[in-house]
């Protein structure tokens, strides 16, 4: 085992262990209990809190646990002397760890350790620390005395591998039906003339009701532009009216023209709403809060959109704490039925009663917008790598797979077609739910019609492929732009043209456009917001239609077409790129992701680089994950 040279802040710390001057855990299990919660607890937090990145910065960057992790155990090691430790002793640790939460967790004491630690390790400035710590740590705890977590798998992770294997996600398969799979075929294109209908997309509005122009764009919290960011310096302008390129939300004021100003873009004959709804100030909001913004922007929805049918879908953000939502067996206050409960009664004039009964069960549903369409809206929360309650059991919670795979083969035995929506994309999933949702893909490719995620807040898309070759093009997922500038980008939201509501009807994406407010002229004194059509799809690319084909050819056309992939990326980020160009290995990152409908998979990237070598040797890989 390697062996670390102990550093001054580490001697430091021996030294006041050694003259009984430690406070800080009270027993030497709390302190143990803390350097896992607060692991668990930098998971936990989206993104932006554990690094979260200048103003100028942009999504791409922003990395997955690997990295995370890989920033975060090497300073603990430092600190505490980890090089130092034994497995053994390590693994007897945990033991009494594990049996000291399950027996009488003080949940108070290990959030001390905790705040400690975030301040310790710079994770958060020391009152976003303490903010998050109080509302993460009842549940952080409640989930780790629940968890299998072993103390193998924990010293595998704080010491290596040599020590234990850190996998508490490990893999597991659904049952797909025993009917035979029919054979591939491809929808035809709409005959001329064909009904086409328009859905309008929205996703990741992020509604900041602190919002205030004028306030520091660029403070050191999280989450800026509002009461409590403080004024910036002399040299610098404060937020804009309508929103700000800057780690900023919006304001309801540009919610309200977005959603007053869809004249142009429609008319609309139904829409998808793939949530995120409350700001990123994560640290300290509450229950009231959530369901402040969840009445607040349906009531807006409703308003503006009148009698338009739409069908929303749980975002990440509708929780708190963020990212929280237990499986459907955690009962009590840690369940999740207060979210589940509001959200049935404030979409109740939208939905069905079947598809109440599921969404309050565990937040997902099904219904038929369209005689020979079944839309299909899931809990994406089931699959997502920060979703801690899933350290009890990531095996399909709420057995939502099982359930897919069910109203799939109905489908299939109808004859109908069928559309997907979700919050977080596929491939931005734990490895397991994601590859078997990559299963169910294939193999009901002549059943599904669409696929339509968020969360990602830029424009891109997912290519599905057959599971033998990794070849054939079978399935696209489209990952519409957000609403909100969330992290210095224009808002925006997005319109599909699908084959319409006819019999026989392949209900495929057509086209697609995207709008978007320019910031730049929208926050000039004394001008007026105007929501703009930015581009459209194929035209744009030159698709010849919309298909996964199209899609998967236009990948690797960029690969050698500079001049469109400057395009891509002008539109990736709504028409308000960074500002430093994007080389190579951004390049290449950019377009694997777009291959990639399956987590932790690089094999799908390996006809991009010239020679056959895979992107994660270049460091490409795990892919970006933002929010």
């Amino acid at each position: 085992m390697p062996r670390y040279e102990a550093s001054p802040c580490q001697n430091r710390l021996r030294s006041g262990r050694e003259q009984g001057q430690d406070r800080t855990s009270g027993a030497p299990g709390l302190l143990w209990m803390g350097l896992v919660l607060v692991l668990a607890l930098a998971l936990a937090l989206p993104d932006s809190l554990v690094l979260w990145a200048p103003a100028e910065a942009h999504p791409l960057p922003a990395q997955g646990h690997p990295a995370r992790l890989h920033r975060i155990v090497p300073q603990l090691r430092d600190v505490f002397g980890w090089g130092n430790l034994t497995c053994p002793v390590c693994k007897g640790l945990f033991t009494v760890i594990n049996l000291g939460l399950k027996k009488e967790p003080n949940v108070a004491r290990v959030g001390s350790v905790v705040i400690k630690l975030c301040n310790l390790l710079k994770i958060a400035p020391p009152a976003v620390c303490q903010s998050i710590v109080h509302l993460f740590e009842d549940d952080m705890v409640e989930a780790w005395r629940r968890s299998v977590l072993s103390p193998s798998e924990a010293c595998g992770l704080l010491l290596g591998s040599t020590c234990g294997h850190w996998d508490i996600f490990s893999s597991w398969n659904i049952s797909l039906p025993t009917v035979p799979k029919p054979p591939p075929k491809p929808p035809r294109p709409p005959a001329p003339g064909a009904p086409v209908s328009r859905v309008l997309f929205l996703t990741d509005l992020h509604w900041d009701h602190d919002y205030l122009e004028g306030m520091d764009p660029d403070c050191a919290d999280p989450l800026c532009c509002r009461r409590g960011s403080g004024l910036p310096p002399a040299s610098r302008p404060g937020a804009g009216y309508w929103g700000e390129y800057s780690k900023c939300d919006l304001p309801l004021r540009t919610l309200e023209s977005l959603l007053s100003g869809l004249g142009p873009a429609g008319p609309f004959d139904m829409v998808y709403w793939t949530g995120d709804i409350p700001a990123h100030d994560v640290w300290h909001q509450t229950r009231q809060d959530q369901l402040r913004a969840l009445t607040t922007i349906t009531a807006l929805v409703r308003k503006f959109l009148g009698p338009v049918p739409v069908y929303p879908a749980v975002g990440n953000h509708e929780s708190t704490p963020v990212n929280s939502f237990p499986p459907p067996f955690i009962e009590g206050n840690h369940s999740s039925s207060w979210l589940y409960e509001a959200m049935a009664k404030a979409w109740e004039n939208w939905l069905p009663a079947e598809a109440l009964r599921t969404l309050r069960i565990g937040g997902f549903y099904a219904l038929s917008p369209y005689p020979g369409l079944r839309l299909i809206s899931l809990n994406m929360n089931f699959c997502s790598r920060e979703n801690f309650w899933l350290l009890i059991n990531s095996t399909d919670p709420a057995g939502q797979l099982q359930w897919l795979v069910g109203e799939l083969q109905a489908a299939e035995d109808r004859g109908d077609k069928v559309h997907i929506i979700g919050h977080i994309p596929p491939g931005h999933c734990l490895k397991s739910w994601s590859w078997n949702y990559y299963r169910i893909i294939a193999r009901y490719e002549n059943t599904l019609a669409g696929q339509f995620f968020g969360h990602t807040h830029v424009d891109e898309f997912e290519v599905f492929y057959d599971e033998e070759t990794l070849s054939r093009p079978l399935a696209v997922a489209f990952l519409a732009p957000s609403a909100t500038t969330y992290i210095g980008l224009n808002p925006g939201y997005r319109v599909y043209q699908i084959d319409g509501n006819y019999s026989g009807s392949s209900h495929v994406v057509l086209d697609h456009e995207t709008y978007i407010l320019n910031l730049t002229q929208a926050n000039v004194p004394g001008a007026m917001p105007h929501w703009q059509l930015l581009y459209r799809a194929r035209e744009t690319y030159g698709l010849l239609n919309a298909l996964p084909e199209a899609w998967h050819n236009l990948v690797y056309r960029m690969r050698g077409d500079m001049q469109l992939f400057q395009t891509f990326w002008f539109l990736y980020h709504k028409g308000h790129p960074p500002s430093e160009p994007c080389g190579t290995p951004c390049r290449l990152a950019t377009l694997c992701a777009q291959l990639s409908g399956r987590a932790d998979s690089p094999a799908l990237c390996r006809h991009l680089v010239p020679g056959g070598s895979l992107p994660e040797a270049q460091g490409l890989w795990p892919r970006p994950l933002f929010c």
